[in-house]
């Protein structure tokens, strides 16, 4: 475990006391500071301090495996937080949350690039910039109905099993390749299988030179797990700041981060809130959330996966999450069981940027009238279950008929998927997507069986009559 660049300054103490992850270290001299860095030389064993106890002892939380450390065993002050590199060099390249590299490339030029500490403050509010755009994806449902703001934070709530990684591997591979920036992958609690995969998107796609990634894997301490996303984040404002680019950075999946703070918490003995979670949730999620900000120079915009437990929105993890995002994109395991994908709820999903003074009166008009008549479709639903389509009156059928066709009309093959459904991925221009959904708001396409808008992109791929 390399000591971030830091120098180990003179300051030495002795471990006094190990449970599981959290250790006791007493000094002799002057205490470190909270956030600092210990190390215990000659091992790889690295901790974060996290509280004064007394004038002479500090706790911390182990950031690697704590085996074979017994008491008495000497350890260091770094003299400094956790440090990673920033610049250039790091794009292409696999990092830890100590700033290591960790893709078996040679280190090249990351060992000479300055460090920066990873506990950073947030851009000042009079810094920030008081109007934003809209950031286009080439996704459908989302470009239409809930469009993601430009230096804002999007979240993709869904539980176990119903796309939010594939969504955001898509989201890789449609916006890295036309985005102008830079993009940072922060996977927090990562699975090996699911981090390989990635890696191989972004070199089969050719956009891995113009991306950084950041993992902590699931077998982790619950400290690495912690802070690995405001490594990612770290990077991410290196790129903002010195270089005026703007950054996308996407995080799978923020509830980890939540349960490693959990995690923490329980470690160090303090009495949970409801449902179990750490009494500061909200202030440790925020610690995190508001550093992703943008200024005049550049922007960091955020894609965070969100695990949504037993599929209640109103968990807490869900909804202090909630809170810091400018979109909502929510996912259905009933549309998923339909077979629509991207499983995406046209009527939860949400986005403050869908405003006539952000996107403009048409595409305001047209996703007001979408979602008016899907949500009239899922009123009808009882009625039809138990009396069938033909005892609607005419113009309700009419709404189901169209109903249906935006359903399948919204739905998109992805280049992700592209191996398991033989269907090439389709980049869908904004202008496309509200052309389709206006014509058939419309009646232009009654004509047309529903399965002929199932699976496309925009309206040129439908067959010529």
């Amino acid at each position: 475990m390399s000591n971030n660049g830091a120098e180990t300054s003179a300051a030495g103490g002795h471990v006094v006391r190990v449970r599981g992850s959290v250790i006791d270290v007493a000094f002799d001299a002057e205490l470190p500071e909270i956030d600092h860095l210990l190390t215990v030389p000659g091992s790889s064993v690295a901790m974060e301090v996290v509280a004064h106890l007394d004038a002479a002892t500090v706790r911390t939380v182990a950031l690697t495996p704590a085996r074979g450390l017994a008491r008495g065993d000497p350890v260091a002050d770094t003299g400094a937080p956790i440090e990673v590199p920033v610049g250039e060099s790091v794009l292409g390249r696999v990092f830890d949350v100590f700033g290591n590299t960790i893709d078996g490339e040679p280190d090249g030029m990351i060992s000479t690039l300055p460090r920066r500490t990873i506990h950073r403050h947030p851009v000042p509010m009079i810094e920030r910039p008081s109007q934003s755009g809209t950031f286009i994806t080439g996704i459908k449902i989302i470009d239409v109905l809930a469009p993601l703001e430009r230096g804002g934070k999007a979240g993709l709530f869904g539980g176990a099993g119903v796309g939010k990684t594939v969504l955001i591997m898509e989201l890789v591979n449609n916006v890295v390749g036309a985005h102008e920036g830079v993009s940072v992958f922060c996977g927090i609690g990562e699975r090996n299988r699911e981090a390989g995969e990635l890696h191989r998107e972004l070199i089969d796609s050719g956009v891995l030179d113009n991306t950084v990634l950041v993992f902590s894997q699931m077998d982790e301490q619950p400290g690495a797990r912690l802070r690995v996303g405001h490594t990612a984040l770290t990077m991410s404002e290196w790129f903002r700041d010195e270089r005026n680019q703007d950054v996308l950075l996407l995080i799978d999946n923020i509830f980890r981060f939540v349960q490693a703070g959990a995690e923490v918490s329980a470690l160090l003995g303090h009495v949970p809130s409801q449902l179990g979670y750490q009494p500061d949730l909200e202030t440790m999620l925020a610690s995190l959330q508001e550093r992703i900000a943008s200024t005049d120079a550049g922007a960091i915009t955020s894609v965070q996966a969100v695990y949504v437990p037993a599929d209640d929105l109103t968990d807490p993890a869900a909804v202090h999450v909630f809170g810091h995002l400018s979109a909502s994109v929510v996912l259905s395991r009933d549309r998923a069981a339909r077979g629509l994908y991207p499983a995406i709820d046209p009527l939860q999903s949400d986005s403050k940027m869908l405003n006539r003074a952000v996107v403009g009166e048409r595409h305001y008009r047209i996703a007001r009238e979408t979602r008016e008549m899907l949500a009239r479709y899922e009123e009808l639903q009882d009625v039809i279950a138990m009396l069938g389509v033909e005892e609607l009156a005419a113009e309700d059928q009419l709404v189901v008929a169209r109903a249906r066709r935006l359903e399948r009309f919204l739905t998109q093959p992805f280049a992700v998927t592209e191996q398991f459904t033989d269907l090439p991925g389709r980049f869908v221009e904004l202008e496309d997507a509200l052309e389709g959904c206006e014509r058939i708001l419309a009646g232009e396409l009654d004509d047309r069986a529903e399965d002929e808008l199932y699976m496309i992109g925009g309206l040129d791929d439908l067959e010529p009559r």
